[in-house]
């Protein structure tokens, strides 16, 4: 600006040769110059402009013309709104100051929305009176869109967090960006139907034509009120000129953006934004059409999940009604019935209708003075599931008491963050079966109490739970069988299925074994015969070759002359030998190769089986815990914790014993004495 003031011809201009100006004016201008700040001078009565560099974005068009202009012919469009102000310095040596001022400014061949925020102060000449005006000033557009357009998308996010339906998003979204109709003159949101042949009008802002707002848009080729097909198909937003009087004012073009379900190329609406013609269409603009479709996008996806999930609860509950065990939902620390299936109103001995959302303790008052509100709140508490075996509950109905038995488990129920919200309790009524029980007991209460504990469960286990989990299985499938298509095929469906076979089948494996349990309490050692111990290991080893191929394991045998051959029973002592290798090769350790030796030997007594690994080991206070039924010292690898037991049991049965040499980080000696 320093080298256009010095080129102009100033002779023929009314202020005359610079030479001749006055010193304040030269001073002014100098500061002004060298200033990186917006600034403008404008002289005399004429209102003669001089501006710097700085100034430069906010004449757009308007430069180099305004060099030497009148401020009144060159801001025409905005003197009815800054007129008044200059003439009141100029006469008065007043001082005016604005902040975030809009403006509407012809500098880009249209009224343009602007917003600044400046101080007007009265320019002096070298005899100390008002000749002019100085100003300082700073253009705030793109921080006020910025804060308005963050003012709508924060008001929309909360908007959108509270609607449950789709006709509930369009109308909402479309109610919050109609107060923002200085970004968005109007606003259309078409929704996809469930064939992706069509578009469903969900919400309206703003004014337009009827005929650009049908309720329906056939998503094909052809003629249609807005291309929404070709917008599909390229899957790219698109912005159209609309016919003359189409829109109130003068906001005659529009931008179409394609809805997409968040993570899936799936367009799923369609957002139509009309443009302000007092605005650019520029980056920022699209940025903010982009972030209103994202969450848009987002809350769709969110109802979309919240109604499949609604779905798949019902459904669930269906198969809870039709489960042969007694399943219930208790909710929050008051333990609200949630869901009370058929057969746990039967074990309560109520009727389904008076339970649902009532506190369990108003069904079954009964149940917290045995404790029962104790076990509740444990759970939700700790997390850890409690697992019940032929717990009693006294009812009393009508003034008679009656003894319920029952085989439960109370499972906390988590929210998607993970907190606990309340307990399932899933039971079974084995009054029938206790009772029977305690009228054999009496007949030979010897008999059953060699380990009445784990016969009982056991029992339980491979008579009351797996025809209902077989039953449970049933109905998973026949409930696959008749879902949907567009149902059955989804993510979530097919996740929570496959989810559901897996703990079946585990479930059926647990009982399986502890049916091998059963088995060998029973049995003994009446099958006993003579054993290559060398073959066995051999053959037990061969069973693991995938592990073997996957870990690196290595396997060393030495057997003493007198402990090679020994009298066994062959089944019982090949699942000694397939636990504790088995155990070898699951609880190695993470930085090594599972190395591991097995050597027998032969005393007066005893032969002596020992298997020695390189895995993670245990504390030594820990040995005994090894032992016991359904415990397990390492929880990162698959397990039911029953393997150790069976061994326990197999050479207990045999009148044998077993010592265990264990150190963390370096392995586990487990050595079996077998009574010749």
């Amino acid at each position: 600006m320093g080298a256009l003031m010095r080129a102009y011809d100033w002779e023929s201009h009314p202020l005359g040769a610079a030479e001749h100006w006055p010193q304040s004016l030269k001073a002014n201008i100098r500061l002004m110059l060298n200033s990186r700040f917006p600034m403008f001078i404008w002289w005399t009565k004429g209102l003669y402009m001089f501006h710097n560099d700085a100034y430069l974005p906010a004449l757009g068009k308007k430069h180099p013309q305004a060099l030497g202009a009148s401020a009144r012919e060159m801001w025409a469009e905005i003197w009815e709104q800054i007129g008044g102000i200059t003439t009141d310095i100029l006469e008065n040596g007043s001082q005016f100051y604005a902040e975030n001022l809009l403006l509407f400014l012809e500098r880009k061949g249209f009224a343009e929305e602007t917003y600044w925020t400046f101080s007007y102060s009265p320019a002096f000449n070298d005899a100390g009176e008002v000749e002019g005006i100085f100003c300082a000033c700073s253009e705030e557009t793109s921080f006020v869109f910025s804060q308005r357009r963050l003012k709508t998308l924060k008001d929309i996010s909360d908007a959108l967090a509270q609607v449950q339906t789709l006709e509930q998003l369009g109308s909402t979204a479309c109610a919050v960006l109609e107060e923002n109709a200085m970004d968005l003159p109007y606003s259309l949101l078409y929704l996809s139907n469930s064939s992706g042949s069509e578009a469903v009008l969900a919400g309206k802002s703003g004014e337009l034509a009827d005929n650009l707002v049908p309720d329906k848009i056939p998503l094909r080729a052809g003629e249609a009120a807005w291309p929404l097909a070709q917008v599909q198909q390229t899957r790219k937003s698109l912005v159209v000129d609309l016919p003359g009087d189409a829109a109130a004012g003068a906001a005659q073009r529009a931008a179409i953006l394609p809805i997409l379900r968040p993570g899936q190329d799936l367009v799923v609406g369609f957002f139509i934004a009309g443009l302000s013609d007092k605005q650019e269409y520029n980056e920022a603009i699209r940025s903010f059409h982009d972030l209103l479709t994202g969450q848009i996008g987002t809350s769709i996806n969110s109802v979309l999940a919240r109604q499949e999930i609604l779905k798949r609860q019902e459904y669930l509950k269906d198969i809870f009604q039709q489960a042969p065990v007694g399943i219930t939902m208790l909710r929050g620390s008051d333990y609200i019935v949630d869901i009370a299936n058929p057969g746990v109103c039967e074990i309560w001995r109520v009727k389904q209708e008076d339970v649902l959302g009532k506190p369990i303790l108003q069904v079954i008052p009964e149940a917290g003075e045995q404790g029962f509100k104790d076990l509740l709140d444990g759970v939700m508490a700790t997390g850890i599931p409690y697992v019940a075996k032929e717990q009693p509950l006294v009812l009393e109905r009508k003034g008679i008491q009656e003894i319920v038995y029952l085989n439960f488990v109370y499972h906390p129920l988590r929210d998607e963050q993970g907190f606990i919200t309340g307990v399932i309790a899933v039971a079974i009524d084995i009054s029938e079966q206790v009772k029977a029980r305690q009228e054999i007991e009496f007949i030979n209460r010897e008999l059953l109490a060699t380990n009445a504990d784990l016969d009982n469960f056991v029992y339980s286990a491979s008579h009351d739970l797996k025809a209902p989990i077989f039953n449970i299985e049933g109905l998973v499938n026949e409930l696959q069988a008749h879902l949907p298509r567009e149902v059955s095929s989804s993510a979530e469906v097919q996740q929570l299925t496959t989810h559901i076979h897996t703990s079946i089948d585990r479930f059926k494996r647990v009982v399986t074994d502890l049916t091998q349990v059963a088995r060998i309490q029973r049995e003994g050692s009446e099958d006993a015969s003579t054993i290559q111990l060398e073959t066995l290991i051999s053959e037990v080893w061969r069973d693991f070759k995938p592990v073997v191929a996957e870990t690196g394991a290595t396997l060393e045998t030495h057997l003493a002359p007198g402990a090679a051959i020994i009298r066994f029973s062959a089944k019982n002592l090949r699942s000694v030998v397939y636990n504790l290798v088995s155990n070898a090769l699951k609880y190695k350790a993470p930085d090594r190769s599972p190395r591991i030796a097995i050597s027998a030997a032969a005393t007066t007594e005893h032969f002596i089986l020992a298997v020695k690994d390189n895995g993670l080991g245990v504390n030594p206070e820990d040995v005994k815990k090894m032992f016991s039924l359904f415990k397990r010292l390492h929880d990162h690898v698959e397990g039911s914790g029953i393997g150790l037991y069976i061994v326990k049991k197999i050479v207990e049965n045999a009148g044998g014993k077993i010592e265990v040499e264990s150190n963390p980080g370096k392995g586990t000696t487990v050595r079996i004495y077998f009574k010749k």
